[in-house]
């Protein structure tokens, strides 16, 4: 037989959006709560609430039976954080109020915005990612000019930006990194957010000169806050938003479980097994959450590094830890921990390399010396952080 083509078997995606990787969940929540919901809503917000943050274990039944979908399902929490924080977004949305999450690099803020956006209006796709270079075309709309050059400004040649097929179609429009925008190009939602209508003066004496928001549009923008004075946002438009915070991940054991979760998912895309042992995750988690906060588990004072020491820095150290125990033979997962947190802790701060040495100097060695044979083991590699 002539060799399999693998490449063949690989799937077609890496990844899939929230409304497909968790599409039986939608439709069987949609199927089990049938109560009153906002204009253009798919589910109701008590569905919402519960397809972000999960069914609290409990098994899910269908009142009627569902030829495509199962009698029960327990929902899998998908958001590791406050369930306040979640009712609070859902009940701005159903406000058709502008949402604003705010938060340190790594905290799930666009995560859970295309959650919200999957449970509200089915779709997460209608984004615009903000950068220095996004225009306010990103914001309104722009030109086919071919047709523009053939035609004249016509309905035909323009061409819908993320937020005005959302206003079009009354769904929610992502706008990621806001305050990356410049802005003028930030301003442009001033008036989409106040007045629920668009101007399209280029087609003047028309139908197509102003587009009006239909029931269900509303926009959940995303900013870091180290990403604060980069582009302030006017007190204009922060005004028609509801700002909503995200913090850091509060318990342990619930962010070590995320990062297993996470990591598992892409060494398994990888095409391997995951292979870590829990007790290195445990350290890894710890480390992590020590450098975040500036002060360890026992109460030792540790020096903050510059940079953010965030959840999702975490899973990435995981996920190497994981490809490297499937793909290199031999290789020790502790062993290679000081060398993936020196490539984390470099990102921002040359500095911060004699404060993860700092580290390692107090908590770590102080651990060694209470007797902990792994936290020993992670002494011993003092010498790979030079």
């Amino acid at each position: 037989m002539p060799p399999t083509d693998t490449a063949t078997a690989l799937p077609a995606r890496q990844t899939l959006p929230a409304e497909e990787r968790h599409a039986t969940e939608l439709a069987f929540l949609a199927a089990h709560d049938t109560g009153p919901r906002p204009p253009g809503w798919r589910l109701t917000p008590r569905s919402a609430i519960t397809f972000v943050c999960g069914s609290g274990g409990e098994a899910l039944k269908l009142a009627e039976r569902h030829a495509a979908l199962p009698d029960r399902l327990v929902i899998a929490p998908k958001f590791v954080g406050e369930r306040a924080l979640v009712e609070r977004c859902v009940v701005t949305l159903a406000g058709e109020r502008g949402l604003l999450l705010v938060g340190e690099p790594g905290t799930a803020k666009s995560m859970l915005s295309e959650l919200l956006s999957a449970a509200v209006c089915g779709t997460s796709a209608l984004t615009v990612q903000g950068t220095a270079g996004t225009t306010e075309d990103a914001m309104r709309y722009g030109w086919n000019y071919a047709l523009l050059l053939a035609q004249g400004p016509t309905p035909q040649a323009l061409v819908d930006s993320p937020v005005l097929a959302a206003m079009r179609a009354g769904r929610v429009a992502r706008v990621e990194e806001i305050t990356r925008c410049l802005p003028e190009v930030q301003d442009a939602l001033v008036s989409i957010l106040s007045d629920r209508r668009m101007s399209v003066p280029e087609l003047a004496g028309t139908d197509g000169s102003q587009v009006s928001a239909a029931p269900g549009f509303t926009v959940i923008a995303t900013a870091n806050l180290r990403d604060r004075g980069v582009s302030e946002m006017s007190a204009a438009l922060k005004r028609r938003f509801n700002f909503e915070t995200v913090h850091p991940i509060a318990d342990v054991d619930a962010e070590t479980e995320l990062v297993r979760r996470q990591a598992v998912a892409a060494v398994e895309r990888a095409g391997a097994v995951f292979g870590v042992d829990d007790a290195v995750l445990d350290v890894l988690v710890t480390v992590f959450r020590d450098l975040r906060a500036g002060r360890s588990a026992e109460g030792w004072d540790v020096e903050r590094p510059g940079t953010v020491m965030s959840t999702a820095e975490a899973v990435q150290v995981a996920v190497s830890l994981g490809v490297a125990a499937a793909y290199l033979p031999g290789a020790d997962s502790l062993d290679l921990v000081p060398g993936h947190l020196l490539g984390v802790v470099r990102k921002d701060d040359p500095a911060d390399h004699a404060r993860l040495l700092g580290y390692w100097d107090g908590p770590v060695r102080r651990r060694a010396e209470d007797g902990s044979g792994l936290w020993r083991r992670l002494w011993d590699l003092r010498e790979n952080l030079r």
